[in-house]
């Protein structure tokens, strides 16, 4: 038998994504996203709230730079979920080292093994949220968690994954099929 739980969704586990940016002043600023994920080949889309930092950062310098928080930065990218860039320097507490981007205008936390470089290509406030699209210009990734032909290997990453119905944090699991493979059982 099922049971109703009302309308807030539960759809699958939510990647958690550090957004870094700069202020006017070029200070770097980094928030933890749960609403954002890879929307084409080359795009990523954030929703965020309209009162963040980063919005205003955005809308500052049309770029940023998108991290994939893994077990071993789990502690330091809660803690960029926390406080508000408003209120302290999140960078500096959190001890991190930053270099600028090659490639936007954004900074790269160095204690991530994988940043997506990214420039804004559309911003659209709605529902109550701004709605980014950013296109990927370049993706750095540590030799740690590539594989032999040097592609980035998600099992090495252990990326976590935020769990929205127990409010926790869960790593990336094992492979248990072949996408566009498995299925041609069934043709």
């Amino acid at each position: 038998m099922k049971k109703n739980l009302g309308n807030t969704p539960v759809l699958a586990l939510l990647p958690v994504l550090i957004v870094a940016t700069y202020d006017e002043q070029s200070m770097p600023n980094a928030m933890n996203v749960a609403w954002g994920g890879q929307c084409g080949y080359h795009h990523v889309a954030l929703n965020l709230s309209l009162n963040h930092k980063t919005t205003k950062n955005l809308k500052h310098t049309k770029a940023f730079t998108l991290s994939i928080a893994t077990v071993d930065t789990l502690v330091v990218s809660d803690y960029f979920g926390l406080v508000s860039g408003r209120k302290e320097n999140k960078i500096e507490k959190a001890g991190v080292h930053v270099i600028r981007s090659e490639f936007v205008d954004a900074p790269v936390i160095d204690e991530y093994p994988l940043t997506l470089e990214c420039k804004v290509i559309e911003m659209q406030e709605a529902l109550g949220e701004m709605h980014v699209v950013g296109e990927v210009i370049n993706m750095q990734a540590d030799e740690s968690i590539l594989d032999e032909q040097g592609k980035v290997d998600l099992g090495k990453l252990r990326s976590i994954s935020y769990d929205s119905a127990s409010h926790s944090y869960r790593v990336l699991g094992d492979i248990v099929g072949k996408a566009f493979k498995d299925g041609n059982k069934l043709l």
